[in-house]
């Protein structure tokens, strides 16, 4: 019998799929490559379904004779193996991000001889569609909290901004660009204790309590699906940071990260021209371990932030904490520095990534602004945070508005600074 291959992501099934699998199934035996998360990912976004729930899916569907993984958007390493007498696809691939991967597809087939089958789109589907259909219906906690190590294994890092208001999450929700042919989005929300306090007029000392800044978080939560991590700062006293993760876990935030400081909390940035002083190797492992023994999903994350960088304590002291912290479980480490290069941030990296055991690594880029994030990722970092740029813009046009209402008596003059009534009004859909 004829082999025919179909590569297909799987993730929302729906009559044009099966229409696709049918059409395969005249040519021959059919194998159908559904894409990892990694391949999806690439691409567009993290898909709903994990690999293994939509290969069990696929292989249930009548006519799917095999179901193997394709790892990458690139069909060739699955075709020289396989060498099927066929490919059946869509024929929406022929423009966008899939169009030379087609055209790899035929001059591979030509290899051996094979043909490329292309059936029509079949009208009134559209996956983009569904998937908008999707977002508008939400999440669920479960779904979201488990998210987050779902996208540090299926791409090369993950991008996280703040989010200080449901105005802000959904901006991070929604907004894409195209580069190159693939679409570039944010994958989550940072709910930072810095922002939560400035939006509120109150320095960043842990003045709000978990329950005001819970307030934030479930705004996030009732209007958008990505994750969250939550800026725990210091996490509090242990017996207190029990319940914080509890609570966090409840709600569906994907991680938590605390700093391994201790006393009234000042900001980071500040470094040493403020009192700061840093917590003992032990007593912050202790507070790891309760938080880990406190959670009930494995699925949540508690990351530890070491601060030695930025209190001068120097580059050993912050690789000897985090064999420690990693030692006492957690899920990942961020490092932190107010450099405003990036060099002590790469040393780091170069040497924790010669750590036997290595959890996520996590920087947030606030004063070495300058390094891409292809650089980093390549340096070993996991997840990079963009933790304070929303709220950093808004203020500036916000109060050059104000200036020009003072200095003109009117508002016309500010009309530059702003979106119109009408955007406003029909900003966020009833």
């Amino acid at each position: 019998m004829k082999k025919v291959y179909v590569g297909m992501s799987a993730d929302i099934i729906h009559p044009g799929h099966l229409n696709i699998i049918a059409q395969a199934q005249k040519y021959g035996e059919v194998c159908v490559g559904v894409l990892t998360d990694q391949a999806i990912a690439s691409y567009k976004r993290l898909p709903y379904l994990s690999y293994e729930q939509r290969s069990i899916i696929v292989k249930a569907i009548k006519g799917v004779a095999e179901v193997i993984p394709q790892a990458t958007l690139d069909y060739r390493p699955n075709l020289r193996s396989l060498k099927p007498d066929f490919v059946v696809h869509g024929d929406d691939w022929k423009e966008g991000v899939q169009r030379d991967t087609r055209q790899q597809v035929i001059d591979t087939l030509a290899e051996w001889g094979g043909e490329l089958i292309e059936v029509p789109y079949t009208p009134g589907i559209s996956s983009s569609q569904l998937n908008r259909a999707i977002r508008e219906i939400g999440t669920t906690p479960d779904i979201r909290l488990a998210s987050l190590r779902r996208l540090i294994c299926a791409k090369p890092f993950v991008r996280i901004c703040e989010a200080h208001n449901g105005l802000t999450g959904l901006i991070i929700e929604h907004t894409k660009v195209e580069v190159a042919g693939k679409t570039m989005e944010f994958d989550g929300m940072w709910a930072s204790s810095l922002t939560d306090s400035t939006v509120r007029g109150k320095p960043d000392i842990e003045a709000l309590d978990i329950s005001s800044r819970l307030v934030n978080v479930n705004d996030l939560l009732e209007v958008t699906t990505k994750p969250i991590i939550f800026d725990g700062d210091t996490g509090g006293k242990t017996e207190h940071f029990i319940y914080t993760v509890r609570t966090l876990e409840r709600l569906g935030v994907s991680a938590v990260i605390i700093e391994d400081k201790v006393g009234l909390k000042m900001n980071s940035l500040f470094g040493t021209d403020v009192v700061q002083n840093q917590d003992s190797i032990a007593n912050f492992c202790a507070k790891i371990a309760a938080g880990k023994k406190a959670q009930v999903t494995e699925e949540f994350m508690i990351i530890a932030r070491i601060e030695s960088l930025i209190l001068k304590a120097g580059l050993e002291d912050a690789i000897t904490r985090a064999k420690a912290y990693i030692k006492s479980g957690c899920d990942g480490i961020m490092i932190h520095s107010k450099e405003k290069a990036p060099d002590e941030i790469l040393e780091f990296c170069r040497r924790y990534n010669s750590f036997e055991v290595r959890v996520p690594l996590v920087v947030v880029p606030s004063t070495f602004d300058t390094i891409y994030e292809n650089e980093l990722a390549t340096a070993g970092v996991n997840i990079i945070i963009y933790a304070n740029q929303l709220l950093r813009s808004a203020y500036p046009a916000m109060l050059r508005t104000a200036q020009q209402i003072l200095e003109h008596g009117r508002a016309y003059e500010a009309r530059a600074n702003m979106m119109s009534i009408k955007e406003i009004i029909s900003l966020i859909p009833e």
